[in-house]
C-alpha cells in the first residue's frame, strides 16, 4: 500500500520549470492528431452526394464485342450513336464512311454536346479534316480512339456530368465478349 501511495506522489510531481517552454509543454502536450475541431470546422457543412443518384439518366457502356455493345444493360447490334439518353443505329460500315452528314445528329441536339467520342475498331484511324472542322466550327470537341479505349473514356466523360456523345464501331473480327467492369479491376 505504501508503495502505491508512493507511486501516487510521483506521478502526481511533475519536474521544476527550467525554462518557460518546457513548462508550457508539461501543461498542453503536443499531440499529432486533434481532439476537438478546429474554429474553421465548426460552422462548415459537409455534403454528401450518393454517385446512384447524380446522374440517374446517364448511360453507360457496360461491353462491347465483334457484333456490338451492351449498353446500359441493352444489347445494341453494329455501330451506334450514344447521345444523352439515346442509342440509335449509326450507319457507317467503317471509319472512312463516316461524313459530316453522319455527324449531323450530334449538333441537332439541345442541350449542345461538349464533345464526341468516336471509336474506330481495333486500331485508332484518322478522319477526313473537313469532317473534323465542321464539328470544331460548330463547337463540339471530337476524339478519336480505338473502340475500346472509346468505350473506356465515354465512360469516364458521363460520370462526369459532361454532356457528351459517342460514335462507335465494333472492332472486326471475333473477339471474345470484353465487360470493361472486368477490364478495369
Amino acid at each position: 500500500m505504501a508503495t502505491a501511495l508512493g507511486f501516487r506522489c510521483l506521478y502526481r510531481t511533475r519536474p521544476a520549470p527550467l525554462c518557460r517552454h518546457i513548462d508550457r509543454l508539461w501543461r498542453n502536450p503536443r499531440r499529432g492528431h486533434r481532439l476537438s475541431p478546429a474554429d474553421d470546422e465548426l460552422y462548415q457543412r459537409t455534403r454528401i452526394s450518393l454517385l446512384k443518384n447524380e446522374f440517374p439518366q446517364a448511360i453507360y457502356i457496360d461491353s462491347y464485342n465483334s457484333r456490338g455493345f451492351t449498353v446500359s444493360g441493352n444489347r445494341v447490334f453494329g455501330p451506334c450513336a450514344l447521345l444523352p439518353q439515346t442509342v440509335v443505329q449509326w450507319n457507317v460500315g467503317s471509319h472512312q464512311d463516316i461524313t459530316e452528314e453522319s455527324f449531323s445528329l450530334f449538333w441537332m441536339l439541345e442541350p449542345r454536346i461538349e464533345i464526341v467520342v468516336v471509336g474506330t475498331g481495333n486500331k485508332t484511324e484518322r478522319l477526313h479534316s473537313q469532317v473534323l472542322q465542321a464539328m470544331r466550327q460548330r463547337g463540339i470537341a471530337v476524339e478519336v480512339q480505338d473502340t475500346p479505349n472509346a468505350c473506356a473514356t465515354y465512360n469516364f466523360l458521363c460520370h462526369e456530368g459532361r454532356v457528351t456523345g459517342a460514335a462507335l464501331i465494333p472492332p472486326p473480327g471475333e473477339t471474345a465478349l470484353a465487360s470493361l467492369g472486368q477490364a478495369s479491376e
